[in-house]
């Protein structure tokens, strides 16, 4: 009995250390791991079996890097993933110790993300990092995977000025007004010259003036402009057809001019002085910086360009008022004071889309592209450009740009309003002019026809009696003022 315990009590003890032995090798699995955790939450990619882990430094930036629910994540967190599943490799992320993409400080070395690239404390950098010459020169680049250029970032209410005298010529361009004028005074010669030629304005050319007189002519135009009534008013088909073109032609015309002024005096984005960065300069009312330390900031410092250094001038003698730290900060600013921001173009488009009430100027210098930085000669740089490239051929770059670019603020903007050109109104400067032809054509018909009668009564030919009756027309007043000449003699 003693050794039947004795045996079960072996048996049950060698199963439970078989078992302990099992679940402490499960713990020791690599392929059971669980993937570690950052201090941010969650790493995407943890180390796997035969896979080479990077250390990877970026920044947090909207929409780049950000944390959400103890976890990063944003566009270089998705492209980092892409790559990683891409080219076979695990990484580990750190946010950059200072807070700075890279620059060389007062003592010779460099801070931020290249700083850590060169100290080795990361292996790439993956974050919204400017391609720039001097930071070329210490670390390598893979092709941009973003191209962007530097912008003024602005509050719209700080651009309001006042409207100019002649405000209401705005809804056209200079070109849409010239050509309105001339199909303006095309139209009352088309008029004064179809009545003249028409038999149907009057009874006896000879001995009536007609109604239609240039200046007659000049009236009645200007009356369908707007949209009123007068006389003299139109006989025959001729003068009709030219007529209800002109009337056709003034009414479009005139709802293009008003669906554009409303425009106009809605979106106020023609209200807009400053224009490119020589107006900034110009101007007084604003106080201007970038990000201090950024590529932004020393590419003003290098520029030949006067405009440029003077910018620069202005921005190194308040630094410590104009320079701000975060890109963050400088949308607070601009949304709070009157503070124009310059920095990258593509990062104020995503201002602009979450923040309704700010505006980017339409001038962008300087372009350039966002790369990922690895150590100089490391063998990740070839692979990681090729990777971004075939990203960029198969459209999920650009699937990306549109995900975390995307915002509600995006649809409630209004367009950016512009003059209306003649180009858009092509169709209805045609139509106009093929209805003052087809008013010529039905007038010199109508004169033809009555020459033909004419000729069979006189027995003349009908080309000589055409030619007649269209000189009698055209020189109407001359004969007019002989007959009264002539039959005033007589009753003297």
């Amino acid at each position: 009995m003693d050794k039947g315990l004795h045996f079960m009590f072996c048996v049950i003890t060698t199963m439970q250390l078989l078992r302990e032995s099992s679940q402490t090798g499960e713990k020791n699995d690599p392929k059971m791991l669980a993937a570690p955790k950052s201090d941010f939450g969650t790493y995407s990619r943890g180390p796997e079996e035969g896979l080479p882990t990077l250390t990877v430094t970026t920044i947090l930036v909207d929409p780049y890097v950000m944390v959400r629910s103890a976890e990063l994540e944003g566009y270089c967190i998705d492209l980092l993933k892409s790559l990683a599943a891409m080219l076979h490799f695990s990484y580990k992320v750190k946010v950059v110790g200072d807070g700075q993409y890279g620059a060389v400080s007062s003592h010779g070395n460099w801070t931020g993300m290249i700083g850590e690239i060169l100290r080795q404390e990361a292996d790439i950098a993956v974050a919204p990092l400017t391609v720039t010459s001097a930071r070329e020169e210490v670390v390598s680049f893979t092709t941009p995977f973003l191209q962007t250029g530097i912008g003024i970032l602005l509050r719209k209410d700080t651009l309001s000025q006042e409207m100019s005298f002649f405000h209401f010529l705005a809804p056209f361009s200079k070109e849409t007004w010239t050509g309105l004028l001339f199909a303006y005074m095309l139209t009352c010669f088309c008029l004064f010259l179809v009545a003249r030629l028409s038999p149907c304005e009057w009874n006896e050319p000879k001995n009536e003036e007609n109604h239609f007189t240039f200046l007659n002519s000049l009236w009645f135009g200007a009356g369908a402009l707007a949209l009123q009534g007068v006389t003299p008013r139109p006989k025959a088909l001729s003068v009709r057809v030219i007529a209800a073109v002109w009337w056709l032609f003034t009414i479009a015309l005139l709802a293009a001019y008003i669906a554009n002024f409303t425009a106009l005096l809605s979106s106020g984005s023609e209200q807009l002085p400053i224009q490119t960065f020589e107006d900034l300069v110009k101007q007084r009312n604003l106080e201007f910086g970038t990000l201090d330390g950024s590529s932004t900031f020393y590419f003003f410092k290098n520029s030949k360009n006067p405009i440029h250094q003077m910018i620069y001038e202005y921005m190194d003698k308040r630094r410590d008022h104009v320079l701000v730290k975060t890109h963050q900060e400088a949308i607070q600013r601009v949304m709070e004071s009157n503070y124009a921001f310059i920095g990258e173009s593509i990062s104020q488009d995503l201002a602009v889309a979450r923040h309704c009430n700010l505006i980017r100027a339409p001038e962008i210098i300087g372009a350039r592209g966002y790369g990922i930085a690895t150590t100089q000669a490391s063998p990740w740089t070839k692979k990681l450009s090729v990777a971004v490239l075939k990203l960029s051929e198969a459209g999920d770059l650009d699937y990306l740009r549109n995900k975390w670019w995307e915002s509600s603020c995006l649809h409630k903007s209004r367009d950016r309003w512009s003059p209306l050109q003649p180009q858009a109104l092509g169709g209805l400067f045609l139509t106009l002019a093929i209805g003052l032809a087809l008013g010529v054509i039905a007038a010199v018909v109508e004169l033809s026809n009555k020459s033909r009668r004419a000729a069979g009564h006189a027995k003349k030919s009908c080309c000589s009696v055409f030619t007649e009756e269209m000189c009698t027309r055209l020189r109407i007043k001359e004969n007019t003022r002989q007959s009264q000449e002539t039959s005033g003699r007589a009753n003297a």
